[in-house]
């Protein structure tokens, strides 16, 4: 029985290359999906929505597999970021950020087989359970690149997106700064850690509809995630 890895069936998305950043069309995706708000270093819901979808995620995997006969590798974690105020991120006021926690199902994954993994998951009376949802997620069209090093290193890369690509090529951020965490960080060096970093764009004539304030620094992050994922992420 072979296995589906969406990293392996959507390359594009999951597997950009280091150094130059790449146009890219997301098309319609489901998600597990979590929303928060707060320092993701020291917020317990932070911890909690983690723990959350990935059991969630496990439990669905394996009513698929019981009633489908299919198999699929659980998707990486993936975190939406903004904030009110584009300043709290210059100030490193985590404690106003806003997030959205989530992992990617297979396209044969239905709400049905979501309430049956979740009722399995309950078993484990988690607390961000009760938040979880389950729904289609577009990008469009999308720029990203791949992050490697530590996440406290991501800064650069992003302003040169936002200084540099986006103008150069007349486009302008219309949605959420987006991040793809590929690397187990209980496994990798920090300087090894591979992240997609992807912000969804428009022309700059269409004007920036809908856009959501847009972080420039996310390293901050890294020991929460690392925390998170390490102690909870069921293998």
């Amino acid at each position: 029985m072979s296995s589906y890895d969406i990293k392996q069936q959507h390359q594009d998305l999951y597997g950009p290359k280091p150094g130059n950043f790449t146009l890219v069309d997301v098309p319609p995706l489901g998600f597990l999906m979590i929303d928060g708000h707060g320092d993701p270093n020291t917020a317990p819901a932070y911890r909690e929505a983690v723990e959350a979808l990935f059991s969630t995620s496990y439990a669905v995997r394996s009513v698929a597999r019981a009633t489908l006969a299919r198999v699929h590798t659980v998707g990486p974690l993936e975190g939406l970021w903004s904030a009110v105020d584009l300043d709290t991120f210059r100030t490193r006021d985590k404690a106003a950020w806003d997030w959205t926690m989530m992992i990617v199902q297979p396209e044969w994954v239905t709400a049905d087989l979501v309430a049956d993994g979740l009722a399995a998951a309950r078993r484990k009376r988690l607390p961000a359970l009760a938040h979880l949802r389950f729904e289609s997620f577009t990008e469009g069209r999308s720029a990203q690149i791949l992050h490697v090093g530590p996440y406290d290193a991501e800064a650069p890369t992003i302003d040169r997106l936002h200084r540099e690509f986006l103008p150069t090529h007349g486009l302008v951020p219309v949605g959420r700064h987006h991040e793809i965490y590929l690397s187990d960080p209980r496994r990798t060096e920090p300087a090894r850690l591979r992240t997609v970093l992807r912000q969804p764009v428009s022309t700059a004539r269409d004007g920036a509809r809908g856009h959501d304030v847009t972080m420039l620094d996310l390293g901050a992050t890294s020991s929460a995630s690392r925390e998170a994922r390490g102690s909870q992420v069921p293998r």
